[in-house]
């Protein structure tokens, strides 16, 4: 019992100071998981902890159930709407990409650790996805919103990338174990089975998932845990019947994030908290596999392969991958520099272990080597090279607290509670002169601890809760119209967008009218959309302007191929 409680007591204690150490890592901007990760091997049996684990098949379960949730906790929180952004592009780097990187990087492997070129392409693959969660960790913890389409990307790619690596690393694995020397046509029937049964089981699950929680009657805090268990159980059921369940469990998270749905917040929360156990856990754990002296004795090589990787097969993949859509040169140094490498390159170095594969415990170590490397390298200089490139647009406010609500039949609806500041646009405007959204209601103002009455005619002031009933759609407009956030001069909106956002289905006739400048009758009646989608040879991308006399036109937000918003400045 001494033992268990030991176990206990330091497995509590690891998970605490990795949340501590969370907030000035944040500061200094140092990725999180490089953090776990230390603290892994300074527990571990070479750390100051001498903690001694090398039991691999505990390591791959707990490793795959992590990931499944890591996945499900993406899919979750991925919008439809950055599927009409990002899909195309993302699905050619998540597929293609990732072919083109494991080739490229497998290639320099066998040269430098004289493999053969089956190897050579299996290291490839290990290390050929990309990590969601800290590319995004990294980008959210210094406040940077990217733009519209290279976010989208970057997020739906990073999401179904892991499933691609899974499959190739598994099929060389079987390949190599069964002493294969080149790749079949039985390689691409595998890759169809896996992806496609991925597909349909993850969608039906999803579907299935989102009709029991909204139908069965639990109590709130029961809903989460129905959610968790229902992906754990699409997760392992598509794999026992021969299908990729990483991609599995990923699409069913997209199902259930994106159907209205009983208790929607209480199972976002829960789940966002469950993937950080996850990512923690599973690092701490992979940090204690590792013997640091073992990683000096591949180190050269391993930073050859790293280094080829960042600078080489990653670049390569994404010109390549990217050349159909009209990426501009500066999005394609962006996307190709985010290839931030995490746990599954790791995760997959167990399988040759698993597998017993000769040169399998190089592999691993190259593979870790090689995260440490990304980390170091593309972590710490992510944000950074976003804002030189110019990708960084205004972020909106958001200083509001979400309410859930379970009203019968109704699964769209939450209460949103403001707490107005001494720079809201709402001071000295009653409830009842606000131009609210369509839908949204006002449930009530509370004001120095009390509700008050006939609340609908008093002004507001600062300090005031204004609690208003609203649909998810509707937050955002809701944060413009009752927050103001501090942003630095060149983000703020009227600098970036000009002084006015406008609808960009509205005329040019209309707008040029309010303004008294003229412009052809023939362009009238063409929306602002039509108008600058016409005046670049290229697909028009956020923050692109066009001079019309005395005004200009700012592309502000694009949906897919849609220009959505137009800020409108005037020429002095």
């Amino acid at each position: 019992m001494d033992i268990v409680n030991q176990l206990i007591l330091v497995a509590a204690a690891l998970l605490l100071i990795s949340i501590l150490v969370s907030v000035p890592s944040r500061r200094v901007g140092m990725p999180l998981l490089l953090v776990f990760l230390a603290l892994g091997m300074l527990a571990g049996e070479e750390g100051p902890g001498a903690l001694r684990f090398h039991n691999y098949q505990a390591a791959y379960m707990v490793g795959s159930v992590a990931l499944a949730i890591i996945l499900f906790d993406g899919g979750l929180g991925t919008r439809a709407a950055t599927f009409r952004v990002g899909l195309r592009p993302a699905l050619s780097l998540a597929t293609l990409g990732v072919i083109i990187t494991a080739a490229v990087t497998g290639l320099v492997a066998s040269l430098v650790f004289e493999l053969n070129w089956l190897q050579g392409l299996l290291v490839g693959a290990i290390v050929g996805s990309t990590d969601a969660a800290a590319v995004f960790g990294l980008l959210h913890a210094q406040g940077l919103r990217l733009k519209e389409r290279v976010s989208a990307t970057l997020e739906i790619e990073s999401g179904a990338n892991d499933p691609m690596a899974i499959f190739l690393t598994l099929a060389l694995v079987e390949l190599l174990a069964a002493g294969a020397t080149r790749l079949d046509a039985g390689v691409v029937v595998l890759l169809v089975q896996q992806m496609g049964l991925g597909l349909v089981l993850g969608y039906g699950g999803g579907r299935l998932l989102v009709y029991v929680i909204n139908r069965l009657p639990l109590a709130t805090s029961l809903y989460p845990l129905l959610a968790l268990a229902g992906a754990l159980v699409i997760f392992s059921g598509t794999l026992n019947l021969g299908g990729s369940g990483f991609l599995a469990v990923y699409v069913a998270g997209l199902v259930l994030g994106n159907r209205p749905l009983q208790a929607n917040l209480g199972i976002q929360r829960f789940h966002d908290g469950i993937a950080w156990l996850a990512q923690i856990g599973m690092f701490l754990m992979l940090g204690l596999l590792v013997t640091p002296s073992a990683l000096l004795a591949v180190a050269l090589p391993a930073l050859a392969v790293a280094l080829a990787l960042i600078f080489l097969a990653r670049p390569l993949a994404v010109v390549i991958s990217l050349l159909p859509f009209g990426f501009p040169l500066r999005e394609q140094v962006f996307v190709g520099w985010v290839g931030l490498r995490g746990a599954v390159p790791i995760i997959l170095a167990l399988f040759p272990l698993l597998a017993d594969l000769p040169n399998a415990q190089r592999y691993f170590n190259v593979a870790f080597f090689v995260v440490l490397v990304s980390l170091v390298l593309q972590g710490w200089t992510l944000a950074p090279l976003a804002r030189r490139l110019g990708l960084e647009v205004p972020t909106t406010p958001g200083w509001h607290r979400r309410l859930e609500l379970d009203l019968p039949g109704q699964l769209d609806y939450e209460m949103v509670v403001y707490v107005l500041s001494g720079d809201s646009p709402a001071l000295g405007e009653t409830p009842a002169t606000l131009r609210l959204p369509p839908g949204v209601g006002v449930a009530g103002l509370i004001r120095d601890n009390a509700v008050t009455a006939g609340c609908e005619a008093v002004r507001l002031t600062v300090g005031d809760h204004l609690l208003l009933l609203a649909r998810s759609d509707d937050v955002e407009t809701l944060d413009r119209l009752l927050t103001t956030e501090k942003v630095p001069e060149h983000l703020r909106e009227s600098r970036f967008f000009g002084e006015f956002v406008l609808d960009a289905r509205a005329t040019l006739g209309d707008v040029a009218g309010v303004y008294g400048v003229e412009v052809p009758t023939d362009k009238r009646d063409a929306s602002l959309s039509e108008v600058l989608a016409r005046a670049f040879k290229r697909r028009p991308v956020v923050g692109d302007r066009l001079p019309l006399g005395h005004l200009e036109l700012v592309v502000r937000e694009m949906e897919g191929e849609t220009i959505t918003r137009v800020g409108l400045k005037l020429m002095h």
